[in-house]
């Protein structure tokens, strides 16, 4: 039965390692005696996944990032226009003079919360990728423990 391709192709964008490569079929290839390479090699293949899902979370903030930088540049040319026709309205001066400056505060005010909003999107996408790496590290020596605690247990040794 022939498999559906991968978008890219490749398996490392795809997050597909499982079909890329199993890795228990691998891990017996290096059977060492009173380890558990099977747990090491799942281990590290969850590692894998975790670094996937991270690279995944970070890219999903870097696209609303450019999302949001369309729209403001969208907002930012109809206000450029608005105020082209609003200082090429005839009037007085000192009117004149009074409309642009306002027109920079506004200008500066509203750049200063579109800067605020992208800093914010994203720190949280980078805490959420980061969130994703923490946990995966803690999992991740806690499986450790759980096989070196099976080797002393396999060579008679108790651990303190």
């Amino acid at each position: 039965m022939a498999k559906a391709q991968s978008k890219t192709g490749n398996p490392f964008l795809d997050g597909e390692f499982g079909d890329f490569m199993d890795f228990t079929k691998f891990a017996e290839q290096f059977k060492l005696p009173g380890i558990d390479t099977k747990a090491l090699f799942e281990t590290q293949r969850r590692n894998l996944e975790a670094m996937t899902r991270a690279n995944r979370v970070a890219l999903e903030g870097l696209q609303a990032i450019a999302q949001r930088q369309v729209e403001i540049l969208r907002q930012a040319m109809d206000e450029a226009t608005k105020a082209v026709r609003e200082l090429t309205k005839p009037g007085q001066p000192t009117e004149k003079l009074v409309a642009q400056t306002e027109l920079v505060k506004e200008a500066y005010e509203l750049a200063l919360a579109n800067l605020r909003e992208l800093a914010e999107i994203t720190a949280k996408s980078n805490t959420e990728a980061a969130d994703v790496l923490t946990h995966r590290f803690a999992d991740s020596l806690d499986e450790l423990k759980g096989v070196i605690k099976t080797v002393e247990a396999a060579n008679g040794s108790t651990a303190k």
